[in-house]
């Protein structure tokens, strides 16, 4: 039996090639993208998975609840660990310190093994890390991480060091040209997707540029783990908690701190909080993907239903045939069923092409160095498996329900119509449905170049255009050479200007701290403090709207705040506040200018209230503003001098530009995806509709030359059988704007500034709808239209 139901589906197949190759071209282009989205959504479902224990780790952050104003951060305060493994020891089995940060790491080399040096993110930790934490080790054990001046390695880390990580213990590294380290212990390479990168691991006793050990001072790269007790439930902790801060903190303070203890499971997709791994992908991101997948699997899928119910008419004296000799109903379901299922498979080997071919793509898009693989998981071939036998049932199972229902009778004599085929109302449904789901992705995909395109353009209040931002070493001894580099680069005529600073006007490494304004005790407010040099202002062009810029100095004596500050205050003058007292890590100095205000991060969030003083110990990046014509050499022979100024040391840069770029990265990547399985859907539904429309045609054959003998024109023809689908595009725009209206307002709600939204989206939206079908109608109507009359009345 499966093998006449088979040969029978090849021959049907072949039969109408027209169609078959319809089918085969929506379902194929359909499935390779919802197989590109399932691929990526299985690597971003796997972070942080298949760790022994993974339900009761946990990692403590914070939260800081200002007046008006909830400040989050993944760090805790340094003494945080030791206090909440002795106060909290019956809830927590093991609790862990981790502290990011980062230098130069060099092998001398010895007679086998060249010099190897470079520039490296290296992580202090406590051992208990690696029991919480359970990873296979190669050599040695974590429990020598108790020893100081010790490291670790992962096997890539140790291979790029010593050629082999068998020869990687006992070996020496010299840390920042200071400290030397003896390699204790090699571990096998963490996951690709997980937020513990971890290359270089050191004992958390040798962190000498530990923060300040504080209850008050809180960095992001001070990090807290915990593995929680057996038959402990996390929820029981929230009273214990409680009596943990009360105990530490103090009541007076200016923030109200609290923290939360964060699930393994929750730390990748909790955008409140930041991670080793620097990637964080919202759950409203994934189900967003998620979503347009379904709409591409929908679309594939409603094609084929109207194709296949419009098909019935032409296939009814088979039908009416086969139940004539004997064939039962359940017997015609599965053999409808076979041919929907070949056709999926043949559409799926195709789809497979597709993806292979647009993966590399996919890597290019997402970067952070991923890789995807069609065949590398046996989860992509479990979803191939669930996509034919979904695919089939729902694209195969009605029509295939209507055809086996046909009369006998009727079906012998050609009396079946289209109307009693399926039904004219089934399909123009699926119409409407199809073109409102096409509608939504191009609404979608124009609101977002729309932000995009906001957000290239507005102004963050300072000039990035051609500016570098170069890495300074940070030992005393380099920056004794920092003014002999400047002065050196300056007299290059391509160079405008040059500051040294902390961190440009924009950025996500941001320092926030309490301070007291002339006299006033601590204020119910933090400011964003930027440490900078006397030509900060003049190389990113700040405006000073009262007052003067800092004036050369390698201490803090003097402030410069910008305009939010001052309306935090109250300040109603800019000119007001010059000469008043700034009182900020114990140094108090006036104020001498005010700047226009600047956004410090990006438009997702509101301008902070700023202050910036002058620090040498505290520079760490040199700004580069570049004649835009000679960009490229000049950035060459930055290089070439930087090199010859701090040979121990590795050079790196980058445009402002290009880290500004990359706080839109998640914006970048949906609009793209937006685009791209736009473009899809409104393929699938181009093609789509011309099979409809060919099929709607030749069942009217007769009807259009009868009309076109009793003096019907052309164009009349053409415009009638455009009419009905041009009233569906309509009905399927109605529906779709307000369901995307409320999609993408949520959507710019995430932005702090937001270009407007606007009605023009809509409408082009359904502009773009009619003309898709006006294009795809008329083709094949003006082709039905302008046959010969006698041919088609002699039809049937």
């Amino acid at each position: 039996m499966f093998r006449l139901n088979l040969k029978i589906a090849l021959r049907n197949l072949w039969k109408y090639k027209g169609y078959t190759a319809i089918n085969v071209m929506g379902l194929s282009v359909g499935l390779a993208g919802c197989l590109m989205i399932f691929i990526f959504l299985n690597y971003q479902l796997g972070f942080d998975k298949g760790y022994e224990n993974s339900d009761r780790i946990y990692r403590a952050v914070s939260s800081f609840q200002y007046p008006d104003d909830k400040f989050y951060t993944n760090g805790v305060p340094r003494p945080f660990v030791p206090a909440l493994r002795q106060d909290l020891s019956q809830q927590f089995e093991k609790v862990a310190g981790v502290r990011a940060s980062g230098g130069i790491v060099r092998y001398i080399g010895d007679g086998t093994r060249a010099e190897v040096k470079k520039s490296e993110r290296i992580i202090y930790a406590e051992p208990e890390l690696f029991d919480i934490l359970k990873i296979k080790w190669l050599a040695g054990s974590p429990v020598s991480l108790k020893e100081p001046f010790t490291i670790t390695l992962s096997k890539h880390t140790a291979e790029t060091y010593f050629g082999r990580w068998e020869n990687a213990v006992g070996k020496r590294l010299i840390f920042n040209n200071r400290e030397t380290y003896r390699v204790t212990g090699v571990f096998a390479d963490f996951p690709q997707n997980t937020s513990f990168p971890f290359k270089l691991v050191m004992s958390y006793e040798s962190d000498k540029n530990r923060p300040n050990d504080g209850w008050g001072s809180v960095s992001s790269s001070q990090e807290c783990y915990m593995l929680l007790r057996k038959g402990i439930d996390i929820k029981s902790l929230d009273g214990p908690l409680a009596a943990f801060i009360k105990k530490y903190y103090t009541s007076n303070a200016p923030s109200k701190e609290n923290h939360i203890f964060q699930a393994l499971k929750d730390i990748h997709y909790d955008e409140r909080f930041n991670n080793f791994g620097g990637n964080v992908t919202p759950r409203s991101q994934l189900i967003g993907l998620t979503v347009i997948g379904l709409f591409l699997l929908l679309t594939a899928c409603i094609n084929f239903i109207n194709i296949a119910t419009a098909q019935a008419v032409s296939r009814s004296k088979e039908v009416g045939i086969r139940k004539v000799m004997g064939s039962m109903r359940k017997q015609l379901i599965w053999q409808f069923l076979s041919e929907t299922t070949l056709i999926t498979m043949v559409a799926l080997m195709f789809a497979c092409v597709i993806t292979e071919l647009s993966l590399p793509g996919m890597e290019s898009l997402f970067g952070e160095g991923i890789t995807f693989s069609l065949f590398g998981h046996k989860e992509v071939y479990v979803f191939m498996v669930l996509l034919i036998v979904i695919v089939s049932f729902l694209a195969g199972l009605y029509p295939a329900l209507v055809m086996s229902g046909f009369s006998p009778a009727l079906a012998i004599k050609n009396k079946i119509s289209s109307t009693n085929a399926g039904g004219i109302g089934l399909r123009k449904t699926l119409v409407v449905v199809q073109f409102a789901i096409t509608a939504i992705l191009i609404i979608g995909t124009l609101v977002v170049m729309n932000q995009m395109s906001f957000m290239r353009s507005k102004s963050l209040g300072f000039d990035s255009t051609s500016i570098a931002v170069v890495q300074m070493p940070a030992d005393s001894l380099s920056m004794v050479k920092f003014n002999t580099l400047k002065d050196l680069l300056l007299k290059n005529s391509s160079i405008k200007s040059a500051s040294f600073c902390q961190t440009p006007p924009s950025s996500y490494n941001n320092s926030e701290t309490s301070f007291s304004f002339n006299g006033s005790k601590d204020l119910d407010f933090q400011a964003n403090i930027k440490v900078v040099d006397e030509d900060y202002f003049r190389t990113f062009s700040l405006p000073i709207v009262a007052g003067r810029s800092l004036s050369k100095s390698d201490t803090t004596k003097e402030y410069v705040v910008n305009e939010t500050l001052l309306k935090k205050l109250n300040v109603l003058k800019p000119e007001d506040a010059l000469g008043k007292l700034i009182l900020l890590n114990g140094l108090s100095a006036p104020i001498v200018g005010v700047v226009k205000d600047f956004n410090n991060v990006s438009l997702h969030e509101r301008i902070s209230p700023i202050i910036m003083f002058s620090n040498k110990n505290r520079l760490s990046q040199l700004a580069i503003k570049i004649e835009s014509s000679q960009m490229m050499p000049t950035m060459k022979m930055v290089e070439r001098e930087w090199n010859k100024m701090f040979p121990d040391y590795v050079y790196s840069s980058i445009f402002m530009d290009e880290q500004i770029n990359n706080y839109y990265q998640s914006e970048r990547v949906m609009g793209t995806l937006f685009k791209v399985f736009a473009g899809v859907v409104i393929f699938i539904s181009f093609i789509g509709l011309f099979g409809l429309i060919s099929f709607v045609a030749t069942q009217r054959t007769k009807e259009i030359a009868i009309r076109k003998v009793l003096g019907a024109s052309t164009v009349e023809l053409v415009r009638m059988l455009n009419s009905s689908f041009l009233w569906m595009v309509f009905i399927a725009n109605l529906i779709a704007w307000p369901i995307t209206y409320i999609f993408v307002s949520k959507w710019l709600a995430g932005f702090a500034y937001r270009a407007p939204l606007n009605i023009w989206p809509f409408v082009l939206a359904a502009v773009l709808s009619v003309v898709i079908t006006l294009i795809t109608v008329s083709l094949r109507s003006y082709g039905a239209a302008t046959g010969n009359t006698i041919d088609s009345l002699k039809y049937e």
